[in-house]
């Protein structure tokens, strides 16, 4: 396993490779942080496919809707999760380090999370 991951709040289709100060936008999680979150993920994934198997044997659907609703708090788990990983390493380690910029990307991405 690499342990380098991309930082999955600043992809880098959306961000530039580097912040304004020339730093690389990358983190290094640790097995655990990564592991959690690979969990998170494979069980929003489980949930999908029984979602589609629902649909697809004609389901009733309320029970699809609150299978639904399920996968939307798992995920809205996930990006908590992330996000508090994120504040806790990136932001503080940046604002250690200055960054003062980097409350400002933190309050875009609160705000757009949020929309």
């Amino acid at each position: 396993m690499d342990n380098e991951k991309t930082c999955a709040c600043a992809p880098e289709a959306a961000w530039p490779e580097t912040t304004a100060l020339g730093t690389p936008r990358k983190r290094h999680r640790t097995p655990e942080e990564y592991q959690d979150l690979i969990n998170r993920l494979n069980r929003v994934e489980g949930q999908v496919r029984g979602i589609r198997g629902m649909v697809e044997k004609d389901a009733y659907c309320p029970d699809i809707l609150f299978q639904a609703s399920a996968v939307s708090k798992a995920l809205d788990s996930f990006c908590k999760e992330l996000l508090g990983q994120h504040i806790r390493t990136c932001v503080v380690d940046d604002l250690e380090a200055g960054r003062s910029e980097t409350v400002d990307e933190l309050v875009r991405v609160i705000q757009r999370l949020m929309k």
